[in-house]
């Protein structure tokens, strides 16, 4: 079911505000945030967020962290993003359960590592994985002890394990191989059973993972370019996607669709600034 008609050439980003009870997702390419029947435009690329409260969000944009003021559009930078980099834009992002916020950069032309992946926590941004291609799959499991991400072209989903304050405490292992597949890992979420969502670049789907890695379900879509997955609605069950039309053809690639599940997500957790 198409959520909303806005066609992105990069539709990324879906946040369910557990507070406003709106989902907000961006087009990375168009430069925009999107909620339902409104948009901000923004100066540079823009591609993913975390809630600070009822009416603010953390931004990540091409070139640093924003405090963005959603009741009159305002920016308060908070940090620069590789701003000193003309070659590199953010990408897949989300916020731990420990109030951190981590945030992937890549190429703009997806230019082999120029990416990488940064934590933003208590006023500060520290790399934490270098270098990455195609930043993507930054989510964690409702413990707080391990966080997920990939790099899109390994086709590998790593996780790592997490210490109290939510910094990595050990190499990345693999997850999820999907090396000997067809299937892109593009953004993901784990749910509140610690199940993990993935959207499939290019496969039209987001396919489920158990907590071992095990594949257990899928949702499939009717736009072939399905990049990050949200759960959101009243009891968390419903499943959102977020999708581009960049390179395709066809009226529904780029909208972002909406399906009921068995399922029940987290609440997106809050970026304590």
């Amino acid at each position: 079911m198409i959520f909303d008609d806005t066609q992105c050439s990069l539709g990324e980003g879906p946040l369910w505000h557990p507070v406003r009870g709106t989902l907000f997702w961006f087009d990375i390419l168009g430069k925009r945030l999107h909620s339902k029947a409104r948009h901000w435009q923004f100066d540079e690329h823009v591609s993913a967020a975390g809630w600070v409260d009822a009416d603010r969000l953390l931004i990540a944009s091409q070139t640093a962290l924003i405090h963005f003021d959603l009741r009159d559009g305002s920016q308060t930078p908070l940090c620069p993003l590789e701003a000193d980099n003309a070659v590199t834009r953010s990408n897949d992002g989300r916020a731990d359960p420990q109030g951190g916020f981590w945030i992937g950069t890549m190429g703009i032309n997806a230019e082999p590592g120029a990416g990488a992946i940064y934590r933003y926590y208590k006023g500060a941004l520290r790399q934490l994985f270098a270098p990455i291609t195609i930043s993507n799959a930054i989510c964690f499991a409702p413990d707080g002890r391990t966080a997920y991400f990939t790099d899109t072209p390994t086709q590998k989903i790593m996780r790592v394990a997490l210490d109290a304050q939510g910094w990595p405490c050990a190499d990345p292992v693999v997850h999820i191989d999907l090396s000997d597949t067809d299937f892109r890992p593009d953004g993901a979420v784990v749910d509140a059973q610690g199940n993990l969502w993935n959207a499939q670049w290019g496969a039209g789907r987001v396919a489920g993972y158990a907590p071992d890695g095990q594949f257990i379900d899928s949702f499939g879509f009717a736009a072939a370019q399905t990049s990050c997955p949200a759960f959101g609605g009243d009891d968390l069950s419903i499943l959102f996607c977020t999708t581009a039309a960049t390179g395709r053809e066809g009226p529904d690639e780029g909208k972002t669709y909406t399906t009921p599940t068995s399922y029940k997500g987290q609440a997106e957790h809050q970026v304590i600034l």
